[in-house]
C-alpha cells in the first residue's frame, strides 16, 4: 500500500494588481488530482457554490475598497469529510474608483468665438477619457480619448463640462465623474471704426476717425493702422473672408483715446484705415476693427489716374487700362485698388503691369471698387470709383471735373450696340428728366441745381448703375457732406463751380 500526503491546491487571481471597486476578478484553484470538488473561502468564510458547482474558477465583483483574502481547498468526491490542505491565501487589495479633476483655460473673460482648452487629470494609467457637455457625451476627436479638449465657444451662455474615464479593455467600467466646471461666455466685443463727416473729402477738409468697442468696460486703448499690400514686416489680420495687411501709423499714439483727427486732410491721407483696441489685465484682449476707406481729392494732385476708356462705368468682359500720369518728380507710381471683399491690392495682384500702366483684359463685377495711383514716397492721385456692370446698359459720365457754365454730356451706352441707334430715358434722383430718341443728354451750362444721382434706362435693355454728379465750388473746400457720399454701385463726376455755394447734406446714398 502506498500512502500519499493530502494534496494542496494552488490559488491565483487575475488581474493581480490595479484593482478597483466594481472590477470583476477571476480566481483559479489548481489541483493536480481528479475526483475533487473545489471549495472557496473569503476572509475565512466559505462561499456558497455558484451555478457551476465546485468549478475551479470563481468570478467575484469587488464591492469595497479594502484588502480581501481568498483561499481554496477541495473535498474528495463521495467522501463527505475528506479534504485537501488549504491553498496558500491570495490577497486582493482594491481601491476606490478614481475621480478625475477637470480644469479650463482661460478661466474668465471668455467671448464667443474664443477657443477654450479643457484638461481632465487622472492619477492613473490605462484609462480613456470621455467628455460631456451639458450632460451629453461628446464624440472623440482625432486624438481619441486625449486628456485635453479644445472647444470653440459658439453661444453667449453658461455651459457645463465634466469628464470621466473608461477602463481600457473594460467596456462598461468607468471612473466617477469629475466635478463639473462651468464656462460663461459673453458676446465677443467688436471694434467699430467710423468716420465723420464723410469718407470722401476735399483736400484741406477736417475729418475724425472714431474707434469704439462694443463692451461695457472703458479701459481700452487704441492704435491706428493703414491697410497696405503685402510686404515683409507688416502685420497680418483676418477680416471676414480675407486677410488684410496693416502697418502702424507713425503718429498712432495721438489717437490712443479712440479718436484720430486729420486737420487739414491732404492727398497722401487717401487710404484704408484700421484701428486696434487693446485691453490689459485680466484678459489681455486685442481687437481689430473693420476697414474704413478715406478718399481725399485735390485740385492739383501730383499725378492723375488716366482711365481708358475714359469713364467710370464699364461692362463686364470688356478690357480696361489705368495709368499714372506724373505731374511731379515722384517715382515708382503704382495703381492700387480697394474693394470691400478683398481690401487693398496692387495692380500685379489683379491685372498686368507695364511701367506705371495697369491693364485688365477681362472685367468682372469683382473689379468694382476705388482706384488711385500711389508713389513710393506716399503721394496719391485723386481716387476714382469704378463700377463694372453685368447688365447691358451703362452711363458714360466724366471722370474729371467740369466747371460751372460748361456743358456736361451724358451718354447711355449699350453692350455691343451703337448708342445712336437706341432710345434712352435719363433720370435724376429717380425721376425722369429727359426722354430721348438717342442715347445722349446734354446739360449746356451746369449749375448747382444739377447735383444728384443720374442713370439712364432703356425699356428693353435695362438700366445703368447710378452716378453721383457732385457740384462743388472752384477753389473752395466743401464739407464732407458735399464730398462723395458713399461707395457701392454708384459712380460719380465732379463739376467745378466758379461761384460759392452752401454745402448741402446728401441724405440718401442708395435709394
Amino acid at each position: 500500500m502506498t500512502v500519499s500526503a493530502k494534496p494542496k491546491p494552488t490559488i491565483s487571481v487575475n488581474p493581480q494588481s490595479s484593482i478597483y471597486t466594481g472590477d470583476t476578478i477571476t480566481l483559479s484553484c489548481e489541483l493536480q488530482e481528479t475526483g475533487w470538488e473545489i471549495q472557496w473561502y473569503k476572509n475565512y468564510q466559505q462561499l456558497q457554490p455558484q451555478n457551476n458547482e465546485h468549478a475551479n474558477t470563481l468570478n467575484m465583483t469587488v464591492i469595497n475598497a479594502e484588502e480581501t483574502e481568498y483561499k481554496c481547498r477541495a473535498r474528495r468526491r463521495n467522501y463527505r469529510l475528506y479534504y485537501t490542505e488549504f491553498s496558500d491565501p491570495v490577497k486582493v487589495t482594491a481601491r476606490a474608483k478614481p475621480k478625475p479633476t477637470i480644469s479650463v483655460n482661460p478661466q474668465s473673460s471668455i467671448y464667443t468665438g474664443d477657443t477654450i482648452t479643457l484638461s481632465c487629470e487622472l492619477q492613473e494609467t490605462g484609462w480613456e477619457i470621455q467628455w460631456y457637455k451639458n450632460n451629453q457625451q461628446l464624440q472623440p476627436q482625432n486624438s481619441e480619448q486625449a486628456n485635453t479638449l479644445n472647444m470653440t465657444v459658439i453661444n453667449a451662455e453658461e455651459t457645463e463640462y465634466k469628464c470621466r474615464a473608461r477602463r481600457r479593455h473594460y467596456k462598461h467600467y468607468y471612473t466617477e465623474f469629475s466635478d463639473p466646471v462651468k464656462v460663461t461666455a459673453r458676446e465677443r466685443p467688436q471694434t467699430v471704426l467710423s468716420v465723420s463727416p464723410q469718407n470722401w473729402l476735399t483736400e484741406g477738409d477736417s475729418m475724425t476717425l472714431s474707434c469704439e468697442v462694443t463692451d461695457s468696460s472703458t479701459d481700452w486703448t487704441f492704435s491706428w493702422y493703414t491697410v497696405v499690400p503685402y510686404r515683409d514686416g507688416v502685420t497680418q489680420i483676418k477680416y471676414t473672408d480675407y486677410v488684410m495687411y496693416v502697418e502702424l501709423l507713425s503718429d498712432s499714439s495721438r489717437g490712443s483715446g479712440g479718436n484720430y483727427t486729420l486737420s487739414p486732410s491732404a492727398l497722401h491721407h487717401t487710404g484704408v484705415y484700421v484701428c486696434r483696441g487693446e485691453r490689459g489685465e485680466p484678459d489681455g484682449y486685442i481687437l481689430y476693427s473693420n476697414p474704413q476707406p478715406l478718399w481725399i481729392t485735390g485740385e492739383s494732385p501730383p499725378v492723375s489716374l488716366i482711365i481708358s476708356p475714359s469713364r467710370t462705368q464699364h461692362f463686364t468682359r470688356d478690357s480696361l487700362s489705368l495709368s499714372c500720369e506724373d505731374q511731379s518728380n515722384s517715382t515708382g507710381w503704382t495703381v492700387r485698388r480697394y474693394t470691400d471683399s478683398e481690401g487693398v491690392l496692387y495692380c500685379s495682384q489683379w491685372g498686368s503691369v507695364t511701367g506705371s500702366t495697369c491693364n485688365i483684359s477681362f472685367l468682372s463685377t469683382s473689379y468694382t471698387g476705388v482706384y488711385w495711383c500711389e508713389s513710393e514716397s506716399g503721394e496719391n492721385s485723386n481716387p476714382v470709383n469704378i463700377t463694372v456692370h453685368e447688365g447691358d446698359v451703362i452711363l458714360e459720365n466724366p471722370v474729371h471735373p467740369v466747371s460751372e457754365g460748361h456743358p456736361l454730356t451724358l451718354h447711355c451706352l449699350y453692350r455691343n450696340t451703337n448708342p445712336s441707334n437706341l432710345r434712352a430715358d435719363f433720370y435724376k434722383d429717380g425721376s425722369v428728366i429727359q426722354n430721348q430718341t438717342t442715347g445722349e443728354m446734354i446739360i449746356h451750362k451746369v449749375s448747382t441745381s444739377d447735383e444728384g444721382f443720374y442713370h439712364c434706362k432703356h425699356p428693353e435693355r435695362g438700366e445703368s448703375p447710378r452716378s453721383w454728379i457732385l457740384v462743388r465750388l472752384s477753389g473752395s473746400s466743401p464739407t464732407g457732406a458735399d464730398a462723395e457720399p458713399c461707395v457701392n454701385d454708384v459712380t460719380y463726376a465732379r463739376l467745378e463751380l466758379k461761384r460759392m455755394k452752401k454745402a448741402r447734406k446728401i441724405q440718401d446714398c442708395f435709394h
